[in-house]
């Protein structure tokens, strides 16, 4: 089998990261929702969009540094927030948070980490940490996490808003990985067939901090992944309106995120109540299955609210070419989820290290071969979009 350290794209990580863990874990990992119309939908825009290169122009000194809201990062992408982290790695948040300080870029902690917060921003204290939140219409548990965050120095909070009901992960149900998880007879024996994920990620874990536990849930707190009272963590999502969005703004005095827009609307929306920027995204396609791309959406949305948002873009990204594309596009930064999870799954934070590091060299190396030396030369003059796209 390939180590990570051979990998030369995302895919070799991809392949490892198959190799290496339990069917359950790999579709909780991989899959997107019902017929992954969404999953494929992402790709297969990404790939029809080509690249129109100049020659014979000086890119001898071409850097992919930018600079958002004052602060400077090395690459113009960073990873995206992703539930249950900790199936893939041991400490995997820790290891993303300081892959991601190493690497000079952001890093979003999920609610549905098996991570208490304020252990990232202790034992990662240079690194962009921003996190972000899952709630409810009760505001109780929403305000004590944005408390918390705020406390432990969180430098951002990122809304995800595109959940009102959970997508239907038709895999999970068949494998029975929904809370409060069922450990079957054909999981365990999977597991067993697979001795460094069993060894190393899941018996580490149990021998150091016991069964799981989401750490930053919005109720009940602390709550075992076996445990029933974790279906608290999805009640009322689908009774929130941009008035709690307002509530939180006013409750958050750092950079706010809206996560989950894709369309002009409700990036207006976002405006409205004084957020600081959004992500275009639509969950990894792993909500509303056939929903529209985030490249699809970006037009529009960079149209509409471009000069008063902060634009960031999530899911399918897979290469550098794909985050360049999203930059032609108008967005201003580029998260990728997935990506990372297989280096981790991998190698371990060296492993999120290498996924890190091919990104950041596939961006270089599109850059100089497009005759582009910074990352604001970057517009739709570079690009050839497909016919009937928008």
């Amino acid at each position: 089998m390939m180590h990570y350290t051979k990998a030369s794209n995302i895919d070799d990580l991809h392949r490892i990261t198959r190799s290496r863990i339990p069917r359950v874990v790999y579709e909780f990992l991989a899959e997107g929702t019902e017929d992954n119309v969404s999953l494929r939908h992402n790709r297969e825009i990404l790939e029809r969009i080509q690249l129109q290169p100049r020659m014979l122009i000086n890119v001898a000194k071409r850097s992919q540094k930018v600079t958002i809201h004052g602060r400077e990062y090395n690459s113009p992408f960073g990873i995206a927030p992703t539930g249950a982290a900790g199936l893939y790695g041991f400490d995997a948040d820790v290891a993303l948070a300081r892959a991601a300080a190493k690497a000079g870029v952001p890093f979003v902690l999920s609610t549905a980490s098996f991570v208490p917060m304020e252990r990232i921003t202790k034992e990662v204290p240079g690194g962009a940490n921003w996190f972000q939140l899952y709630m409810g219409k009760q505001r109780e548990g929403a305000e004590k996490l944005i408390v918390r965050a705020r406390e432990a120095g969180f430098d951002a909070l990122v809304v995800t808003t595109d959940i009102p009901v959970a997508g239907a992960r038709e895999y999970n149900k068949r494998n029975g990985f929904e809370v409060p998880f069922n450990l079957r007879f054909d999981s365990m024996i999977d597991s067993a067939l697979h001795p460094h994920w069993l060894i190393n990620v899941f018996l580490r874990t149990l021998l150091t901090t016991g069964v799981p536990r989401l750490q930053n849930v919005d109720a009940n707190v602390g709550g075992r992944i076996v445990t029933t009272r974790l279906s608290d963590f999805r009640q009322a999502r689908d009774a929130l309106d941009w008035s709690d969005m307002e509530w939180v703004r006013s409750l958050w005095p750092r950079k706010l995120y809206i996560k989950g827009i894709l369309g002009a609307a409700d990036a207006l929306e976002a405006v409205r109540i004084g957020a600081d920027g959004i992500f275009v995204s639509n969950h990894g396609g792993r909500q509303l299955d056939g929903a529209i791309s985030p490249m699809e959406a970006l037009p529009e949305v960079v149209s509409a609210a471009g000069s008063k948002l902060v634009i960031m873009a999530d899911s399918g990204f897979r290469r550098g070419t794909d985050i360049v594309k999203a930059l032609a596009l108008g967005a201003d930064m580029v998260f990728v989820g997935r990506a990372t999870l297989f280096g981790i799954a991998a190698g371990g934070e060296a492993g999120a290290s290498r996924a890190l590091d091919l990104l950041r060299g596939e961006v270089d190396r599109t850059m100089g071969q497009l005759g582009v030396n910074a990352i604001d030369e970057l517009t739709r003059e570079c690009l050839v979009m497909p016919a009937g796209f928008g």
